[in-house]
């Protein structure tokens, strides 16, 4: 069975000259994805816009309205709404609808490939780019038929919003591996969640510079014990490649190579469980294709010609030192 991407003109429409979070990252990384060695492994189809109640399932009503309905301008500093804007994040939601969906009837990869992204949404507030909160928007459908969901967040920037979604659920994990400090200032490791959800936020902030080394023991320690106690229903990957060395905003070291082998690793640790990929950031025009392809590869068990560096920092290491130990309460790590 092929892998099904989810993806829509509609996505480009969602633009503003000069902005970092740009149309023609997406239409680099298609274009890679129909003509490079994915080719006959994937199904391109077009998502349905998401309705206003999958929205609103993470969103205010009033937010709703109020993203459906503002026209162009900026929201704030960095982020943005163009006349296309509105359908963009609609079709970004659906797809990650009906990535569940397609993912909970049996297919086992799933890849939406969209825009705006989403984790730094608030439910209340746009931010960091994003308009509404496709990874959470999924999560909360796939509640309805799925046990737990498990959330693994590359991003490099820490997904404030979808932590704030799932804070206090425990049927909802969610983990992220982010650069710390940097936007927007979330993520510390000790922030493991409220109420019935303590324990299942894990944190695990990374320095500037860490490498693809760093980033594979993060997920060898932490990740993959976490996935074998808690035995994921459906695994989401908010998917950003912004922490690859020629990001131009970011400060980390990773290789397409470092990102097969953390998607090779989430593909072993979800076992039965199906996987949903959710495009988050990525502003390397020249890296951002190959390392999307590179974790797909790795994410359908495909071979790889490349290996990740193998170089590890001590400060990263500190850090996942910090991060393991506040965990070992919940977890047998």
């Amino acid at each position: 069975m092929k892998a099904r991407v989810y993806y829509s003109d509609d996505f480009l429409r969602h633009d503003w000259p000069g902005h970092v979070e740009r149309r023609e990252r997406l239409e680099a990384t298609m274009s890679r994805l129909r003509g490079g060695v994915l080719a006959e492994k994937v199904e391109v189809v077009e998502p349905r816009p998401a309705t206003a109640d999958e929205v609103g399932s993470v969103h205010a009503p009033w937010y709703v309205r109020y993203i459906l309905e503002h026209g162009e301008g900026m929201l704030d500093l960095d982020t943005y709404m163009s006349e296309g804007s509105a359908i963009a994040a609609l079709r970004a939601a659906g797809a990650a609808v009906e990535g569940v969906d397609e993912a909970l009837s049996g297919r086992r990869l799933v890849v939406g490939m969209v825009r705006p992204p989403g984790h730094h949404a608030l439910p209340a507030q746009a931010m960091g780019f994003c308009l509404f909160n496709n990874a959470a928007i999924g999560a909360k459908h796939a509640l309805r038929r799925a046990g737990r969901v498990l959330i693994i967040d590359w991003d490099v920037h820490h997904g404030n919003g979808t932590e704030l979604v799932f804070y206090d659920n425990p049927r909802v994990l969610y983990f992220s591996v982010h650069q710390s400090p940097l936007f927007p200032g979330t993520g510390a490791a000790p922030d493991a969640g409220v109420g019935e959800g303590e324990g299942f936020n894990v944190n695990v902030p990374l320095p500037a510079g860490s490498t693809d080394a760093d980033y594979a023991e993060a997920f060898g320690r932490i990740l993959l014990p976490i996935m074998d106690d808690y035995g994921p229903g459906l695994v989401i990957v908010s998917a950003g490649y912004d922490p690859h060395y020629a990001d131009p905003i970011a400060d980390m070291r990773m290789t397409e190579a470092g990102f097969y082998a953390l998607a090779s690793m989430v593909r072993g640790g979800s076992k039965n469980a199906s996987i949903v990929v959710m495009l988050e950031g990525g502003y390397s025009l020249e890296h951002l294709p190959s390392s999307v392809e590179a974790s797909l590869l790795g994410l359908m068990g495909e071979p790889y010609d490349y290996r990740a560096s193998e170089e590890k920092t001590g400060a990263a290491a500190g850090r996942i030192a910090e991060a393991l130990e506040v965990q070992r309460k919940y977890w047998r790590l």
